[in-house]
């Protein structure tokens, strides 16, 4: 049975992706038990066929593309949280998040990239989803990519 969040996701027209799998030697998400925090690794943007959305922001992809990469990989965080901890329910909120944009060396847009992220949060999780939130410009990414999120979340 699907969750109300779930069940939100869906409605939204998204679809929750399965638990990324690493690409190294690392899990995908690490529940802090005392804490009620889970802490998720980097996430990369998947298309529907699996493939990695690749790019440099500023060259090869549009902020737009860039927008809708970010959406992406938050979506794939989702679905490593929910293999780790069963419903997404059980998010009390969404507290901070890192968005690593690749993008040439004069990019300036990083905010309204990593608002793709922001934005798909706050659209999920209502108030729960408003976030600390760190957005940099880096040289490359994993596999080309064009974005690379990783977020912090506090659990029930």
């Amino acid at each position: 049975m699907m969750s109300t969040i779930e069940n939100k996701i869906t409605k939204l027209g998204y679809e929750l992706p399965n638990e990324s799998a690493p690409l190294a030697n690392y899990v995908p998400v690490v529940l802090a038990e005392q804490s009620k925090l889970i802490f998720t690794a980097g996430h990369l943007p998947k298309n529907k066929n699996g493939e990695i959305i690749v790019g440099k922001l500023g060259d090869s992809i549009s902020n737009e593309e860039g927008y809708e990469a970010a959406k992406k990989a938050a979506l794939a965080t989702l679905g490593s949280i929910k293999s780790k901890i069963g419903s997404l329910d059980n998010i009390k909120r969404i507290v901070k998040l890192l968005v690593m944009v690749n993008s040439t060396a004069d990019f300036k847009d990083h905010p309204a990239i990593a608002n793709g992220a922001s934005d798909l949060f706050v659209e999920i999780f209502d108030e729960k989803g408003f976030h600390a939130r760190s957005a940099v410009g880096v040289a490359s990414l994993p596999l080309g990519a064009a974005v690379e999120i990783d977020l912090v979340a506090e659990i029930d």
